[in-house]
C-alpha cells in the first residue's frame, strides 16, 4: 500500500466511487459502474487503485452492537503518570489487545488518550475496568463516559 502523500489525483469519478461505497459498501462493481457512468472494467480498476493507494484502507461489516450484546457505549479519558514517548509506546502496545476497545486516539488537552469502549452494561464495563484498564501500564487517572444516545456515530466523510 503506497503512503497516500504518493498516491495519483482524485478525479470526480474517484470521489464518486468512494462516496458511493461510504454509504453502501455492498454495491457491485457493475452497479457501482451504473452510478458513476463509467464501463464495468474502468469501476473495477478504479477501485482496484484506491484500494491500493490506501484511500480505503479496509473494507468490512458493520455489526448492530445490541444484537451481539454490546449495546452499552462507553467513553474513557486516560491520563498517564508521565508523559514521555515510551510511556505512549508502552500503553498503545498494551491497549492494543483489549479486545473491547474499538478505537483509541491520543489527544491533546486534560487528556491523553481517549478510549472508545462497547461492553453489555455497566456491570460488564465495571469489571473491564478494575481487571483491565486501570491495570494498564502508566495509567494514573480514568474518567468515564456513559453515552446515553448516540446521536452521530461513524458518519461517513464529506469531501
Amino acid at each position: 500500500m503506497k503512503d497516500s502523500t504518493t498516491s495519483s489525483p482524485l478525479d470526480r469519478t474517484d470521489l464518486r466511487i468512494l462516496k458511493l461505497l461510504q454509504e453502501d459498501g455492498r454495491l457491485t462493481n457493475a452497479e457501482l459502474a451504473l452510478r458513476t457512468n463509467t464501463s464495468p472494467a474502468t469501476c473495477h480498476r478504479r477501485t482496484q487503485r484506491l484500494l491500493a493507494e490506501g484511500y480505503i484502507p479496509q473494507v468490512r461489516a458493520m455489526v448492530a452492537p445490541d444484537k451481539v450484546g454490546r449495546g452499552a457505549l462507553v467513553m474513557v479519558g486516560v491520563v498517564l503518570d508521565r508523559s514521555t514517548p515510551e510511556s505512549f509506546t508502552e500503553f498503545e502496545h498494551a491497549v492494543r489487545k483489549l479486545s473491547f476497545v474499538l478505537d483509541c486516539h491520543l489527544v491533546a488537552g486534560d487528556f491523553d488518550y481517549f478510549l472508545k469502549i462497547r461492553v453489555r452494561d455497566m456491570a460488564d464495563f465495571n469489571r473491564l475496568h478494575g481487571e483491565k484498564l486501570i491495570a494498564l501500564p502508566g495509567t494514573r487517572q480514568t474518567r468515564t463516559f456513559f453515552v446515553m444516545k448516540e446521536v452521530i456515530d461513524n458518519a461517513p466523510l464529506d469531501f
